[in-house]
This record gives structure tokens, C-alpha cells and sequence, in this order.
């Protein structure tokens, strides 16, 4: 099974990809994913691209969350995938 990276670890990376210091990479990271989780909860589904989907569908007795991949991230896992491009 491949490393599981730590938040901190992913602030680091994103803080050298934006040029930034780790305190804004973090309050970035955190807005994003609490945008995220927000819109999820008010059940609106969420397409990042180049990396994927998130859906919800409520129904009357209960609540599906789906993730689908972007065709760029299935080709990093591995997964049948039709991408081409650059990983």
C-alpha cells in the first residue's frame, strides 16, 4: 500500500508549488476543503477538473456520496483509463 501523505506534508508541497509560506498554503488548503465539504453537505455535487467528481444523490431514506476520477487520475492509479497526457 502505498505512503499515506499527512496534511502538513501536502501544505509543504503546495506552499513550494504557490511560492508562498506554509501558514497561507494552509489557510488555502483549508478553505478549499471546507468549500468542498459545504457544498456536499447542501447535497450540489462538485467537479474538480483534471482530478474528479464528487456527487451526491439523496434519495427519501438515505444519501449515496460518489467520487469519479478524472480520466488524469485513473491513469496515475493504474485504472483503465483513455488519458494520454502528462502525469
Amino acid at each position: 500500500m502505498a505512503q499515506r501523505k499527512q496534511k502538513s506534508e501536502i501544505v509543504q508541497r503546495l506552499a513550494k508549488r504557490m511560492e508562498t509560506d506554509e501558514e497561507t498554503a494552509a489557510r488555502w488548503l483549508d478553505a478549499v476543503t471546507e468549500t468542498i465539504y459545504e457544498a456536499i453537505k447542501a447535497e450540489e455535487s462538485v467537479t474538480l477538473p483534471g482530478f474528479g467528481g464528487f456527487y451526491v444523490c439523496a434519495g427519501r431514506e438515505s444519501c449515496v456520496f460518489k467520487f469519479n476520477p478524472a480520466q488524469r487520475l485513473r491513469s496515475a492509479l493504474g485504472w483503465s483509463s483513455t488519458y494520454k497526457g502528462e502525469l
